[in-house]
């Protein structure tokens, strides 16, 4: 058996399910309860939430077998140009994540991507030998001190480990992060810069609060927050800013909040709406993942009207300048 998303299990035909925009990645996810503790997932060891759940996303359970098929016929009608599949940390996970991405990898030619925690550079090798493209690390905290607050003391061997696989296999790695889990945007800007310059991809996510979760009663980081991080995104990953380009605030109130970009017509880089889409790998558009539909919009799972890419960047509620001088 492997867990399905309802929204991936919907394009398979495994089951029935309304979709106003359907994923264009099959997500899947091999385990159950995870032996990590973060405070803000369904799956981790002490959650009390759904063990079907991840994030807001019901994962039903389906026979690999008829689920390769199912991929195999997605794939040949252009439905499905990705898999992804995640992987909670329990007994002989890699073992299990092995096993499942050999029997994906014979029924499937499309890109295979991995979530997981891997223990070493080796367990890393074997998974891009089993036909593995990427592997993305859960990284989710922006710096040291929100990670030891939500996910606990592990945070130099992570990143020893991201570093490593990147410097192994360049561009083979990407990583997660979350805005909202109490970071700066200072801090988040700076791991952004630090993953391009490792040719790391990044999957941008806010952070939504679950139900039997530490974090239950937190609430999603503010959309002019959240549309900020994404800009920051695009303008490093697609136009070579670094974190000179930023005007932090430094008032109370405004300490380490994007205040400014002084890159030359920052709003003309963001007008055809890509830096609002869903990042992480290519054709990951996770719909919903974050959102309800008919809720706010973190994360577009397809390209943005012109009027929605206007709206996006009024919502980053920021100042223009260039060059110190403000423009608007």
């Amino acid at each position: 058996m492997i867990r399905v998303s309802i929204g991936t299990a919907g394009v398979l035909g495994l089951t029935q399910v309304p979709m106003s925009v359907a994923p264009t990645t099959a997500y899947l996810m091999v385990g159950g309860r995870c032996t990590m503790n973060c405070a803000f997932c369904a799956q981790a060891r002490d959650s009390t939430a759904s063990d079907l759940a991840l994030s807001r996303v019901t994962w039903p359970d389906f026979p690999l077998d008829e689920v390769c098929t199912r991929l195999r016929e997605a794939e040949q009608r252009g439905d499905l140009r990705r898999c992804c599949i995640q992987v909670t940390a329990g007994r002989e996970y890699v073992r299990r994540a092995l096993d499942t991405v050999r029997r994906i990898r014979s029924a499937i030619s499309m890109p295979l991507g991995i979530a997981i925690l891997p223990a070493n550079i080796e367990q890393v090798a074997r998974l891009f030998k089993a036909g593995v493209e990427r592997i993305g690390f859960g990284l989710d905290a922006a710096c040291e001190r929100v990670f030891r607050q939500i996910k606990g003391s592990h945070w130099e061997p992570m990143m020893a480990s991201l570093r490593e696989t990147a410097r192994r296999f360049p561009g083979r790695a990407m990583v997660h992060l979350m805005v909202g889990l109490g970071e700066t945007e200072r801090e988040m800007v700076t791991r952004l810069v630090w993953a391009h310059d490792l040719w790391i991809c990044v999957g941008l996510f806010a952070f939504t609060p679950l139900r039997g979760t530490p974090l239950a009663e937190g609430s999603q980081p503010p959309l002019d927050q959240y549309r900020r991080m994404q800009a920051a995104s695009w303008l490093i990953s697609r136009h070579g800013a670094r974190l000179s380009d930023f005007v932090f605030g430094d008032a109370p109130g405004e300490r380490d909040a994007l205040i400014g970009i002084a890159l030359a017509d920052w709003p003309g880089r963001l007008a055809d709406g890509g830096a609002f889409r869903t990042t992480g790998c290519p054709d990951c558009n996770r719909p919903f993942y974050n959102e309800r539909p008919g809720g706010t919009m973190y994360n577009y799972p397809r390209p943005l009207t012109v009027v929605e890419a206007r709206l996006a960047i009024s919502e980053m509620e920021i100042e223009r300048r260039y060059d110190g001088q403000l423009l608007c």
